[in-house]
């Protein structure tokens, strides 16, 4: 006898049943758990009665023959701060506090698609504001890869400080190269054009953002 039907034949017997009233319970005829025990027939209880039988004696169904759960992939996660400071998509906030506030999960292979750069350089932050609208949201929250900045600048979207101030702007190299604009996606919000590079005080470059439905 197998350790299921071991465990079995012992649950009837401490409940004070008995092999026909248990066929009963699973709708069978009154032999089949007596010979499901005594004569190995079936070879194996069906899902579906292994499942009634382990909530009728409150046990797990592991313990009536019921295999080991196949676990999904382990998926490693690589964990990104959300940081308590907001980037004006406005007129400029104050970057006066920059403690983690909470963090994100991000699957690691899917982050190795946006950057190279290491988990420790990368931080999540609000937008404030709407002068990057339609592509940013007051409220929105963005991936900032703070390895990926002026020595690598091109055109995209950028965490800058402009007037001790962090601003989310978009950025457009001239042909040269030499120079570069700073420009609201919201035509409603002033942009500047024609600027040295060096003179662009560049914090990292937006890799992502999430916002609520």
């Amino acid at each position: 006898m197998d350790d299921a039907r071991r465990a079995l034949d012992e649950l009837i017997q401490k409940r004070g049943v008995n092999y026909s009233s248990v066929s009963r319970l699973l709708g069978r005829n009154a032999a089949y758990i007596q010979q499901y025990i005594r004569r190995g027939s079936p070879r194996q209880l069906d899902e579906q009665d292994r499942s009634v039988l382990a909530r009728f004696f409150g046990v797990d169904e592991k313990i009536l023959g019921a295999p080991a759960r196949r676990s999904g992939p382990v998926v490693e996660l690589v964990h990104v701060p959300l940081l308590n400071v907001e980037a004006s998509a406005g007129h400029g906030a104050l970057a006066e506090m920059e403690a983690k506030s909470a963090q994100f999960g991000f699957d690691e292979k899917w982050l190795r698609r946006l950057t190279a750069s290491k988990a420790s350089s990368l931080s999540i932050i609000a937008v404030h504001g709407d002068s990057m609208e339609p592509t940013l949201h007051d409220g929105d929250e963005v991936m900032v890869d703070l390895g990926d900045g002026q020595a690598r600048l091109r055109d995209g979207i950028y965490v800058l400080r402009m007037d001790d101030m962090l601003s989310v702007k978009r950025i457009a190299l001239e042909p040269q190269g030499k120079r570069a604009s700073v420009l609201s996606d919201n035509p409603a919000y002033p942009s500047w054009r024609g600027l040295e590079k060096r003179t662009l005080n560049i914090v990292g470059r937006v890799l992502w953002f999430g916002r609520a439905l």
